[in-house]
């Protein structure tokens, strides 16, 4: 497999990310590449990826190194300053040259790029259930951190019978006292208007510390203004971005994070495109973008596409698009075609068990982007890895089933 990686393509494209000059000299490229490439693979954390590297000969010599190393490769810290440098376009460079390579072991050949399936998913956000009582809290604690740390003196904090507040108002609500419990949420917003308000007045007429609370006097606005039935609601102070999702299912009605839009191979299952949605839009209009994307990824045409009655109204007339359930065109081959689109959802679980889709730590909505491809290149790589195994495995099967090597072993064996 070390082998098959085109790591000279990574070393002409991504040597613009580091400068001479003193200090530590940089990382290899492909030590750096070659740990993002496992960490998703086996869906890792930085810092277990590092660690379990030092233990094993395997990944050190698909990094690039011929003899056993005994420290850390780098900091796990790095990885993370590594991903925010390659940014959107440097990871998508990264999962073209994956279907390269696919294309190169043969795991795919190029007429299965041309016929897709495309479907979404979610990718939560590293936040826990989101309620009132939570939030408001946690705003007003924020809030007064951040006040006492610039210096200001508040009229009141309101720590401890805040605190108070939104113990009482969990409290009734685990006794379905619905009316106790919406009292509480009341006192808790009242407590953080207060604190809003006198930290306006004291930062009026100062610049620089109206940037300083700029952020986080506008989200606590938000939670003072949003209610039930408001529709761009605030769910996580550090990862605003966060939005909601229905998909109707039984034992999870709501998700927190953020819909992924993929793009697969019909037949294996390669992952073409991995796209995060900053909104949550309706699946038949990002269907044109997602393709295009994976045409411009894959470096081809495509030229069918399979997709679930969540498409429908799509738009798209440059290319055959067939929706699950439909009826008119459909020849017998299309039928078979059709009824394989079901297949990405065994792939989503995948990237989600043996991956890191389930749940994304990366911060901000650019972590999102970056985690969703990264998603999408472990997932091709464990393909090919997989295509590499089973091919070794024939051979070796082929080789001590040849008539030459049973003549040679039967004396052995009986002699022992």
């Amino acid at each position: 497999m070390a082998n098959e990686v085109n790591w000279s393509f990574f070393e002409e494209v991504f040597s613009t990310h580091y400068s001479d000059g003193p200090g530590q000299p940089p990382k290899p490229v492909r030590l750096m590449i070659g740990l993002l490439l496992l960490q998703h693979m086996n869906g890792l954390s930085d810092e277990q990826v590092v660690h379990q590297w030092v233990q094993n000969p395997y990944w050190q010599y698909f990094c690039g190194y011929d003899y056993l190393q005994w420290d850390l490769p780098c900091d796990p810290s790095s990885l993370t300053r590594w991903r925010g440098r390659l940014g959107e376009e440097g990871v998508e460079k990264i999962l073209g040259q994956t279907i390269v390579t696919a294309l190169k072991t043969e795991t795919v050949v190029p007429q299965d790029l041309k016929r897709v399936i495309s479907d979404t998913t979610v990718m939560e956000k590293n936040i826990t259930f989101p309620t009132d009582t939570k939030l408001l809290n946690k705003a007003r604690e924020k809030l007064v951190a951040l006040a006492l740390g610039s210096g200001l003196k508040l009229r009141q904090t309101y720590a401890r019978i805040g605190r108070f507040a939104a113990l009482n108002a969990g409290r009734y609500a685990h006794a379905k006292q619905f009316k106790r419990m919406k009292k509480e949420v009341k006192t808790l917003k009242n407590f953080l208007g207060r604190t809003v308000r006198d930290v306006e007045r004291q930062i009026q007429g100062a610049p620089d510390l109206q940037e300083i609370f700029e952020a986080l006097l506008t989200m606590s606005k938000r939670l003072l203004s949003q209610d039930k039935k408001s529709k761009d609601k605030l769910y996580s102070l550090h990862a605003p971005e966060t939005y909601c999702i229905s998909k109707g299912k039984a034992g999870k009605p709501y998700e927190f994070g953020c819909k992924v839009s993929l793009v697969l191979t019909h037949k294996q299952g390669l992952a073409l495109s991995s796209q995060a949605l900053a909104e949550n839009q309706y699946d038949g209009h990002v269907l044109e973008s997602s393709l295009k994307r994976a045409e411009a990824i894959a470096q081809t045409s495509i030229e069918q596409a399979f997709v679930d009655k969540g498409y429908k109204g799509h738009g798209i007339t440059d290319k055959q698009v067939y929706i699950s359930g439909q009826k008119r065109g459909i020849t017998r081959t299309l039928k078979k075609h059709l009824k394989r689109r079901s297949a990405i959802e065994p792939h989503i679980g995948h990237m989600k068990s043996e991956g890191k889709l389930r749940r994304n730590y990366l911060k901000g909505m650019l972590g999102d982007v970056l985690n969703a491809l990264l998603c999408a290149i472990g997932h091709n790589m464990r393909m090919i890895w997989r295509k590499i195994r089973s091919l070794f495995v024939f051979m070796w099967v082929c080789f001590f089933n040849s008539p030459a090597i049973k003549n040679h072993l039967k004396p052995n064996l009986f002699s022992t």
